[in-house]
């Protein structure tokens, strides 16, 4: 990301949501972006997975620039490499928790769908709930399987955009074990927004948002037990 300034036209005045932010992920790298409520940190996300266009500034995910792109291009390179987890889960109502998941696979007409379900359900503790539907899942369980669903396509980014928001704090421990879990496993990079700082020092980086300014980047504790460990 570099440069990345969004400006909104509410009749004749303009709104400055994000001014000239910058930063790189590495792959395999978990970042998280902290901030109170109106700093920027969901425009950011949107604009980092090419979901929104900036007003100014370059983002490249894998090296291919997003704002050259149609909406048709960026919506195959979302569907090749990037996977989503948001607070409302955006499960589809009228489908199982095994066809939810299937979802981004059956879209490329990828004959594994079903067992590639299946196996990141059974990862995130869901063997049993295959075949309900959200309605009958609770809270916890609608977001592990948006968890999996983000994961089904093996994407090389993930972005999630307040995972734990809707979830009270027991639920919220087991989810992110989840996310954490197959993070690891996959080796995605990770870009998580959160009120949690407790959450956010549980990735390698955080970036720190007000009023639409990026003013700090820090390690987060993963960082530093990493760098003791080695």
């Amino acid at each position: 990301m570099r440069n990345l300034t969004r400006v909104y036209s509410t009749g004749s005045e303009k709104l400055t949501v994000l001014k000239d932010v910058s930063f790189d992920l590495e792959a395999g790298a978990t970042c998280s972006i902290v901030g109170p409520s109106g700093s920027g940190k969901t425009t950011l996300l949107g604009l980092c997975a090419g979901l929104d266009l900036p007003t100014s500034g370059v983002v490249r995910i894998m090296g291919k620039e997003l704002g050259g792109m149609s909406e048709d291009e960026r919506a195959r390179i979302r569907n090749a490499v990037v996977g989503f987890v948001f607070q409302n889960f955006q499960l589809m109502p009228t489908l199982t928790a095994l066809e939810n998941v299937m979802v981004p696979l059956e879209l490329q007409g990828d004959r594994r769908a079903a067992a590639r379900g299946r196996e990141l359900l059974a990862q995130v503790g869901l063997s049993d709930r295959m075949g309900h539907y959200p309605a009958q899942l609770s809270g916890g369980e609608q977001q592990r399987v948006a968890i999996a669903r983000a994961f089904v396509n093996q994407p090389k980014i993930l972005f999630a955009d307040e995972p734990t928001g809707n979830l009270d704090a027991e639920t919220a421990e087991s989810v992110v074990e989840a996310l954490f879990n197959l993070n690891a496993s996959f080796g995605t990079a990770l870009v998580l927004v959160t009120h949690n700082l407790e959450l956010a020092q549980r990735t390698q980086r955080i970036l720190r948002l007000a009023r639409g300014i990026l003013i700090a980047a820090e390690e987060g504790r993963a960082a530093r037990q990493g760098a003791a460990g080695s």
